[in-house]
């Protein structure tokens, strides 16, 4: 992986979800390896690359072992990229996996989840193990056998133990 340290992955901070019919968390979500897509409709690489790259993830990987999240984080022209746009945007690109919109920067253009995470932009990759650390972040285009290995090696990791 790329070196980033096993801390804790901040919780995220979304206004709305699509896909979803119980809003997920990274408390829900223990147990998984989580794929978190940061993305923007405008964004050429995020609609080029990380998106389909995400539904390759979604489909390639078995639900009960990981889970794909999309982020809609929008730091820039806010005014042409409201919720109702995105709705159609997930629904003619046929995004199955959930989808949260991230609440809004306070001060500040930077939404609150892209923050939390100190994200470059979009689109970012974000790897989180079964135990809800922050294993690999990264900024731009990954490569598909390279993220594979990533989260096959995260899957090979021990569950966390539900003992009380």
């Amino acid at each position: 992986m790329d070196g980033t340290t096993a801390s804790p992955a901040p919780d995220w901070h979304v206004e709305r979800w699509f896909n979803a019919d119980t809003p997920p968390t990274l408390q829900a979500l223990r147990g998984k390896v989580v794929a978190l897509h940061a993305f923007q409709m405008l964004c050429p690489g995020c609609v080029a690359s990380g998106l389909p790259q995400a539904q390759r993830i979604a489909r390639a990987f078995d639900p009960k072992h990981l889970a794909v999240i999309g982020l809609h984080t929008v730091f820039e022209h806010h005014e042409v990229m409201p919720p109702e746009a995105l709705a159609v945007f997930i629904r003619e690109y046929r995004l199955t996996f959930p989808i949260g919109v991230d609440r809004p920067g306070t001060p500040g253009p930077i939404p609150q989840t892209m923050a939390a995470y100190a994200m470059q932009g979009t689109p970012s990759l974000i790897l989180i193990d079964r135990h809800g650390r922050l294993r690999k972040q990264a900024f731009g285009t990954e490569d598909d056998l390279r993220v594979g290995a990533d989260i096959a090696f995260l899957l090979t990791e021990p569950e966390p133990s539900h003992d009380p």
